[in-house]
């Protein structure tokens, strides 16, 4: 099982139980601030595995993975609440491939909501081309020190609108991970292993909220090309629970769980 936490409890069990998932290198303790802005809800966090508390929890695959989040809610007795999850990154595609497949029943899931995260490669040369990237990746996080390979994993362009401050303060938070086990995770649930989950997503009927920082040019894109409800968070990057907590918080509040509690007093 996977090490987890409540942040914050909400008194009605009718309400969902928002449900965090970190990013790759990150951990529970990354949504500690936008938590902490919800206390009125049910909040539940947990470390993916190669993470955090659960650095010795492998994982060979996304069915896999969504199967360990899945146990790790029931045995938290999240089998009898409703569930919104909400994923950034890494956990964002973890937790569209378990929706998308249809892969966390009996759990009941109301919401999904993504922040930057990727529905999936569509052509061969694509998923060729990323399997090589992050092979290399994965060579350098099990070979080298991983102060050094941060340096330079926060140099790719998805990262750009960090400044000097912001890498430096990454690096030395993420430098407490195991190299080997951040890259057997990021083998395991590489891009390129990942099905296009767009079409699946639109196919099945939990409703799906996209979260995209304004300075992340590419999950912008992503997201408006997405046709999925979507909201711009202003001042931030790729990262943007992190740029902007309290923001994220108000659209969790005000926006996603809002329109569950609409659906659900709508007459049938």
């Amino acid at each position: 099982m996977l090490y987890s936490r409540f942040h914050a409890f909400g008194e009605d069990m009718e309400q969902p139980v928002l449900v965090f998932l970190h990013g790759l290198l990150g951990n529970s303790d990354d949504w500690r601030a936008c938590t902490g802005d919800l206390q009125a809800q049910t909040c539940f966090t947990l470390d993916l595995p190669g993470h955090g508390q659960s650095r010795d929890v492998r994982c060979a695959s996304f069915d896999e993975t969504v199967w360990q989040v899945k146990e790790t809610l029931i045995a938290n007795h999240l089998s009898n609440r409703p569930v919104v999850l909400v994923g950034y990154s890494l956990g964002g595609r973890i937790a569209m491939h378990g929706v998308a497949n249809r892969l966390f029943a009996p759990l009941d899931i109301r919401g999904l909501v993504v922040e930057g995260g990727h529905f999936g490669l569509i052509s061969a040369t694509d998923r060729a081309l990323r399997w090589r990237h992050d092979q290399r990746w994965a060579r350098r996080f099990r070979r080298e020190p991983i102060t050094a390979v941060l340096n330079d994993w926060y140099q790719q362009p998805v990262f750009a609108s960090l400044n000097e401050a912001q890498t430096q303060h990454l690096v030395t938070r993420r430098s407490e991970n195991s190299g080997d086990c951040v890259a057997h995770m990021l083998l395991a649930t590489s891009l390129a292993r990942q099905d296009a989950l767009l079409a699946l997503l639109k196919a099945q009927p939990v409703p799906v909220h996209y979260l995209f920082g304004a300075q992340d040019s590419k999950f912008s894109r992503l997201a408006l090309e997405s046709g999925f409800p979507s909201t711009r968070i202003s001042k931030a990057g790729h990262n943007a629970h992190q740029d902007q907590p309290q923001v994220v918080a108000r659209v969790l509040r005000e926006q996603v769980l809002r329109q569950i509690s609409l659906r659900q007093s709508e007459p049938v």
